[in-house]
């Protein structure tokens, strides 16, 4: 048991920090970032909502842990699908942090080429999102809602709140099952599995593909492990794919992204990470002089991943992770309880009327429905059970028609029992 409790450990110490700043960053934007910068910027099925993504993404030193959070959060905000997987490519795969680390182990070269093929990926991708599943409805968001003028303490209450409170009840649950899994394929691969196939380039690069991309690996952390795995023999395109694929994903934003974005866009991510990697590591490995990427290697370590035991910063991160998190699934458990079993509560009075929706998935869905709804006439109370998936409505001459004509227009679907 232990050989899977170590690993799981490490996996949450190497996450915890990345995963408190992305969700300290997703709080930031909810409340100080004005929707008009997201709704001219990255709303929209354009070119120019995916580039601005990109551009947003690249030099941003999130991990594929720590932009879940963040990019979740502009979704909501009103960015599109298309600018969503822009952000979500182009963001893990580097970061100015990485980029000179690359520059100082790998050499000149490679740090070129990460932020390139994540530039280039990002807007691939988000233009094939943009093309294949174009914005005909807002689900979950509303671009056009102006927030009530907060002082500057509400808004830093608020952030706390939102980032790790309200995400964390979101989206914890999925996080916690990823690193599971990524603990379970970390202890299952041997440390010398790659070196077994170093004169076969593509299958490396397949090989590394399906390793890599259910397992966690930070975007500095994968540098040493790329340098090392050149010097036994591996490609120089191989390794590439080890740099972008690696940091880009793992169980965790796998999970993430198929229910935050749905199937068709996870499978359009990982398709244009998968496509952009190997195509970029076969010009690499075909078409370029391999002294370019072999001859400054240096081997560090850079901090992240190699040094041994984990730092002090990094066991407060994931202490004070899982104690946000248990509070933040507590305070969901308790608010459904209390409710559910206080006498007086509006659920035990017989106006109360019950509509089942499918399709709301965060807290966010849960306030855009109860605000919806408090607007149609008749309406005097209005609560929304998420893990429930129901509305349950108060009020005199209430028209059910108008409950369920409000609640397809905000993109859900309501469910007749």
């Amino acid at each position: 048991m232990k050989e899977y409790i170590y690993p799981l450990i490490d996996l949450l110490n190497e996450m915890s920090p990345y995963l408190l700043f992305g969700f300290l960053i997703a709080g930031i934007l909810h409340e100080f970032v004005p929707r008009k910068i997201y709704a001219d910027k990255l709303s929209g099925n354009y070119f120019r909502s995916v580039f601005w993504a990109a551009v947003f993404g690249v030099p941003l030193p999130l991990c594929s842990c720590g932009v879940i959070p963040t990019a979740t959060s502009l979704r909501r905000e009103g960015a599109s699908k298309g600018a969503t997987v822009s952000f979500l490519i182009s963001t893990p795969q580097t970061g100015v942090d990485s980029i000179l680390a690359t520059a100082s182990v790998l050499g000149i070269p490679f740090a070129i080429a990460r932020p390139l093929v994540a530039f280039v990926t990002a807007i691939a991708g988000g233009c094939i999102i943009n093309r294949i599943s174009p914005e005909d409805d807002n689900t979950g968001v509303d671009s056009n809602e102006e927030r009530k003028e907060k002082s500057f303490w509400q808004k830093c209450v608020g952030t706390l709140r939102y980032g790790f409170i309200d995400m964390l009840q979101d989206i914890g649950k999925w996080i916690v099952i990823g690193l599971v899994i990524a603990a379970v394929i970390t202890i299952a691969v041997p440390d010398n599995f790659f070196a077994r196939f170093n004169d076969y380039p593509i299958l490396n690069m397949l090989i590394i593909l399906v390793l890599s991309i259910p397992m966690y690996l930070c975007a500095t952390g994968s540098i040493p492990i790329a340098a090392a795995l050149i010097l036994k023999g591996l490609s120089p395109g191989a390794a590439l794919v080890l740099l972008m694929a690696g940091p880009a994903t793992n169980m965790a934003a796998i999970l993430v992204i198929n229910k935050i974005l749905g199937r068709k866009t996870l499978i359009t991510y990982l398709l244009t990470i998968i496509i952009g990697a190997m195509g970029f590591g076969l010009i690499i490995d075909y078409l370029l002089p391999t002294e370019w990427f072999t001859s400054a290697i240096h081997i560090h370590q850079t901090g992240c991943c190699g040094a041994e035991g984990a730092p002090w910063w990094q066991t407060a991160s994931s202490i004070l992770f899982v104690i946000l998190l248990a509070t933040a699934f507590i305070l969901q458990y308790r608010g459904k309880k209390d409710c559910c079993h206080d006498e007086h509560c509006s659920c035990n009075t017989n106006k109360e009327q019950k509509y089942r929706i499918d399709g709301m998935m965060c807290n966010h869905c849960k306030a855009n429905v109860e605000k919806n709804l408090a607007k149609v006439e008749g309406v005097e109370s209005v609560r929304v059970e998420l893990t429930e998936g129901a509305a349950y409505i108060q009020g005199k001459n209430v028209d059910p028609e108008k409950i369920i004509e409000t609640i397809q227009s905000l993109g859900y679907k309501y469910i007749q029992e």
